[in-house]
């Protein structure tokens, strides 16, 4: 390999384009001794459904530069000197102020953010040709302290089970760590915030059927030992670990879609750079249909409408946006009663 100023450089044809990457013998991943040109391998073998979920989204750069066990920042615009030749379009970030973001034009790109330290894959919720148009609907199970991956498997299937109730078919994914990750394509018809009513409407509905296993509860001291469905991944700009994307673990873990009948069965450590390729030239992709028929957001916007007309509010935002349009008290329930003045009774 040739080098530069004492750093060994690869440079590697994809698609048509010359990326340069530095220092590809770099370990990444300690457990394995991975490296970041295990990284890029890894990223090129399962770039046919990778494209499949991410093609055309801007990204937001998480970069390690020292490998999975070393600190990492978020870049969120495109640094100076990156070659012409990148995609990169204007977003807005949930605080309102604009960044020049990575599109994921080809695998080119990815190649080019990987050797920039980028391990995870934090797209955007819509196509950088339409920002106007939210296309994916993202439930991620969250687990609770005391809340088993059993538990996760359960709550999985019960939304799968209620999605079908409304003609809405769903997909499903590992996160890569302790939770699983349920996805909707839509039609091309609402924007970010609709999309979230949707989620909101459907996490409040999952909690009165399931109070047990799910709550829709946002502040944390509420949720007991249950599974959150959490709807705040819906938020307009919001990224999230996108589908394929690998985490910032020593054993290289992958966000891996599966299929759902193997959400009872899945070990989510055993799905690593080292054993994903295999499986998906041995089963293929199993999210291939999610683009071939979006689905309606209808039955969960009308959902949402009769909550509104029973007297509820929306439900608490994150604390980076700016207070929303009927939303309750941005305080924590114990925070408010202890702020509680002994005449507001």
């Amino acid at each position: 390999m040739p080098s530069d100023k004492g750093k060994v450089v690869l440079n590697l044809d994809v698609d048509g384009r010359d990326v340069r990457v530095t220092s590809p013998d770099k370990v990444f991943f300690t457990k394995r001794g991975e490296t970041k040109l295990d990284l890029i391998d890894y990223y090129l073998a399962v770039g046919e459904p990778f494209l499949a979920a991410t093609q055309g989204r801007p990204i937001l750069l998480q970069r390690f530069p020292d490998g999975a066990s070393g600190k990492s920042f978020f870049q969120k615009r495109t640094p100076k000197g990156a070659p012409e030749w990148l995609e990169t379009t204007t977003v807005s970030t949930p605080n309102g102020t604009d960044s020049n973001a990575l599109v994921v034009a080809d695998m080119a790109h990815v190649v080019w953010a990987v050797n920039m330290g980028t391990i995870p894959i934090h797209p955007w919720p819509y196509k950088a040709a339409t920002p106007e148009v939210t296309d994916e609907l993202r439930i991620d199970l969250d687990p609770s302290p005391g809340v088993s991956f059993d538990d996760i498997r359960k709550a999985a299937q019960l939304v799968r089970e209620f999605f079908a109730e409304l003609d809405i078919t769903s997909f499903v994914k590992t996160s890569g760590s302790r939770g699983l990750h349920i996805y909707v394509r839509l039609l091309p018809q609402w924007d970010s915030y609709q999309v979230r009513f949707g989620a909101v409407a459907m996490a409040r509905e999952l909690e009165r059927r399931y109070p047990d296993l799910l709550t829709a509860k946002w502040w944390k001291e509420e949720r007991g030992e249950r599974v959150f469905v959490d709807f705040n991944q819906n938020c307009p700009h919001k990224t999230v670990f996108g589908a394929w994307a690998v985490r910032a673990r020593v054993g290289a873990q992958v966000s891996t879609p599966i299929e759902w009948d193997e959400v009872d069965t899945v070990q989510p450590d055993e799905l690593t750079i080292e054993t994903v390729p295999a499986r998906v030239d041995a089963n293929g992709n199993p999210w291939a249909s999610m683009n071939d028929a979006p689905q309606d957001l209808g039955p969960l916007l009308a959902m949402h409408d009769a909550d509104m007309a029973a007297g509820l509010m929306d439900a608490p935002w994150p604390p980076v946006y700016p207070k929303q349009p009927n939303e309750p008290p941005r305080v924590a329930p114990s925070r408010a009663k202890n702020n509680k003045k002994p005449d507001d009774d």
